[in-house]
């Protein structure tokens, strides 16, 4: 249980969104406050720093956005983040500073800590992406069950009910995703874990972690 926990995943001063955590215990108790929390936010940003480009829309002066992306709110794009050619940002989103949304990306009700980056072809939706995580191209996570059932969270000694129909997958710190890996619903990867290229995830993976397979998960040395 408590490698599932926020304090065990992320580093929350790594993200603009601190606050949306606090009193809370799992990650994924945060993903029905998103939109909320931007507009809250987005009320206080300086208007020095941002500009407000539309009426749930917040993007900082220092950061760099291609014309030719899409940008749904609410939404605040941070410091020095890159967001590139024709990604699209449907609603919902923090991308944290320095943080990068590459071409033909799309991101749906989530968080992405400072210095993230998911840069080519990725979707990402209903998920958490602590400090310095790194998607390859072609990953994504997969938000919702085929079935349409509620998400649990299993590991091995572990079993928790969400009672969210949509959560894609809860990213530790330093977590780097292979090209083409698919994170299942309910995933939750543990810090500074890597992960195969088109490796079929789900559970809980343990941090410190390498994943070579669906079931061939060992630690590093």
């Amino acid at each position: 249980m408590e490698q599932l926990k926020i304090s065990e995943l992320y580093t929350l001063e790594e993200t603009i969104a601190k606050e949306v955590f606090m009193g809370l215990t799992y990650p994924w108790e945060v993903l029905p406050k998103i939109g909320d929390f931007i507009m809250k936010l987005g009320a206080m940003l300086p208007a020095k720093e941002y500009d407000q480009i539309a009426a749930d829309v917040w993007i900082a002066k220092s950061a760099d956005v291609m014309p030719s992306a899409h940008i749904g709110g609410p939404t605040i794009i941070g410091k020095n983040a890159e967001v590139r050619h024709c990604a699209f940002i449907r609603q919902n989103a923090i991308v944290g500073e320095g943080a990068v949304v590459g071409n033909s990306t799309e991101l749906k009700n989530v968080i992405l800590f400072n210095q993230v980056q998911v840069p080519h072809y990725n979707y990402v939706g209903d998920s958490i992406l602590g400090y310095k995580a790194h998607m390859g191209a072609g990953s994504i996570t997969s938000n919702v069950k085929s079935d349409k059932a509620l998400v649990i969270v299993k590991g091995k000694t572990v079993r928790i009910e969400t009672g969210l129909k949509k959560f894609g997958a809860m990213l530790g710190d330093g977590v780097e995703v292979g090209c083409g890996a698919i994170l299942n619903p309910g995933s939750v990867v543990g810090k500074n874990t890597s992960i195969y290229p088109v490796i079929n995830v789900r559970g809980v993976i343990p941090a410190d972690s390498i994943v070579k397979g669906t079931k061939k998960i060992v630690q590093k040395r």
